[in-house]
């Protein structure tokens, strides 16, 4: 049976964690949805893995579209959830737009990197039936403002301020929440205030869900790993066992550990 908000929401009620990981053409779509990963993620990290860049600030609207379609095709019955790539979403035009041709392609959500200025748009486009997952903590389109890719609410305004915007999207709407970068016990407390599925990365082990990009659980990365990442191509002879064996450390609890996340 295919993945639906409504299965993720019965997940969450019956404390079964599901596996999230990013997707970006028909192979691995297939043989990623074929091993039980609940959720595709067409991430704008395509930006780094595919073409290159150093951050996703170049990917365009244009590329997510091909990916998700892309992804689309080779699909087993997976939610496939899409990013809006930089500066897709600046104006309410613009958002309805961006949105349209990406569920046009494929996505059953789309995901939208923000805080509190988020709002009125996540809530204009889940009345116009359009699920929205708010991506918060470090959100990559913004690591020029950052500096960097940095552990986000660390001090006190900046955990205030995480847990704010998190319960004001999921009043404004929001589908799903992920979260990345963040101390873990911030993470504990925000699930005791939101009801909504919650994905982390480096976000501890509190989430309803994990996502790792697609080439850092196979360890095809030319850049050192994160900490939150784990190479699950180690130990096993074929994609299809790495992908296996990423979702039942999701789903077991094993992954992340410690050792992934931040105090």
């Amino acid at each position: 049976m295919a993945i639906t908000l409504s299965t993720l929401n019965k997940m969450k009620q019956q404390g079964e964690k599901f596996a999230v990981l990013t997707a970006y053409d028909s192979t691995f779509a297939h043989l990623a949805s074929a091993a039980g990963v609940e959720v595709l993620l067409v991430g704008d990290s395509l930006g780094n893995v595919l073409q290159g860049h150093d951050s996703t600030v170049p990917v365009t609207l244009a590329d997510m579209v091909y990916h998700t379609q892309c992804v689309k095709r080779g699909n087993q019955g997976a939610l496939i959830m899409s990013d809006l790539p930089f500066m897709s979403y600046a104006t309410e035009e613009q958002t309805f737009e961006s949105c349209a041709a990406l569920m046009r392609a494929g996505a059953h959500v789309v995901k939208l990197e923000g805080g509190a200025w988020l709002t009125e748009s996540v809530r204009k486009l889940t009345e116009r039936g359009v699920p929205v997952c708010v991506h918060l903590g470090l959100t990559p389109q913004s690591v020029n403002k950052f500096g960097g890719y940095k552990v986000q609410g660390r001090d006190p305004a900046e955990r205030k301020a995480l847990i704010e915007d998190s319960i004001a999207a999921e009043k404004a709407g929001a589908a799903i929440l992920l979260y990345e970068c963040i101390p873990s016990d911030l993470m504990q407390e925000i699930m005791g205030k939101v009801s909504i599925p919650v994905i982390g990365i480096g976000a501890g082990n509190s989430t309803d869900a994990q996502v790792l990009v697609l080439h850092d659980m196979l360890g095809a990365t030319t850049r050192k790993p994160a900490k939150f990442v784990k190479n699950f191509l180690t130990g096993h002879d074929n994609f299809q066992a790495a992908f296996a064996a990423y979702v039942k450390a999701v789903k077991d609890g094993s992954f992340p550990g410690p050792e992934h996340s931040f105090e």
